[in-house]
């Protein structure tokens, strides 16, 4: 498939290597312009691109971008997209990273704010592992321990695409149903970042309870920012998992 990334950070840019590898063609951007990613691009075997020009010709198109920053993409960006698979990897981290967003604040899901900002249809995907587990975690299908990341959406043609470069990825896909629903897997709720298979992932998403993720995404965010030191890979999924399950 043709494959822009729009962001070449921790997720975007192990996205971009990932489907280089899997025999994909690759294109990446980002808001500093072609020369700015050339480097990256070369180096991982993709094509350097202005934003004006990721979405043209493309099968699929990955946000690999801060969730404001979907704002701050061209208003015409996917107008001519198409039938273009536009997948959203964003998450909301208000007082942490972002600033506020009132439709979001109100319980506003997501990925329909992004979808409803870039004037296209999305798949969420690829926001509820860690960048550490994309890069560092990935399996053949069928190994032992294999982790599972889930996909979101309305189009079940769509998502079925997405849920396959999933796999490339090296991870088991998980149907996490429409994009309304893609709610269970924002920060704070029970699948979010815990490095679970797919049988648990699966458990995971059903056990989200309405409105409960906000609260339990600003109690983590708040321990982890207190931690005498910066917490490693291990002891986030630890608090993320224990945020669902104590004792």
């Amino acid at each position: 498939m043709n494959i822009g990334v729009i962001g070449v950070g921790h997720i975007g840019g192990t996205l971009a290597e990932k489907f280089v590898k899997a025999g994909h063609q690759v294109s990446v951007a980002n808001s500093r312009g072609k020369e700015a990613v050339r480097a990256f691009a070369e180096k991982i075997g993709a094509a350097p691109s202005d934003i004006s020009e990721i979405v043209k010709g493309k099968d699929v198109v990955i946000l690999a971008v801060p969730l404001p920053a979907i704002e701050k993409l061209p208003r015409d960006l996917f107008k001519d997209a198409g039938k273009t698979i536009v997948v959203d990897t964003s998450n909301y981290y208000p007082d942490l990273r972002d600033s506020h967003i009132k439709e979001l604040d109100e319980g506003k899901t997501e990925s329909l704010w992004v979808s409803e900002k870039i004037g296209h249809p999305i798949i969420k995907a690829f926001n509820n592992v860690l960048g550490n587990t994309l890069a560092e975690k990935g399996r053949k299908k069928g190994d032992e321990g294999r982790l599972a990341a889930a996909a979101a959406g309305d189009s079940a043609e769509d998502k079925a695409v997405v849920m396959r470069l999933i796999d490339e990825a090296g991870f088991d896909p998980v149907d996490g149903g429409t994009l309304e629903e893609s709610w269970r897997q924002q920060p704070g709720t029970p699948c979010y970042c815990c490095d679970y298979n797919k049988e648990e992932m699966e458990k995971a998403l059903q056990e989200a309870v309405p409105g409960k993720a906000p609260g339990v995404r600003d109690a983590i965010n708040d321990h982890l920012m207190h931690l005498a030191k910066a917490p490693t890979h291990e002891e986030i999924i630890q608090v993320n998992r224990g945020a669902h399950h104590k004792e």
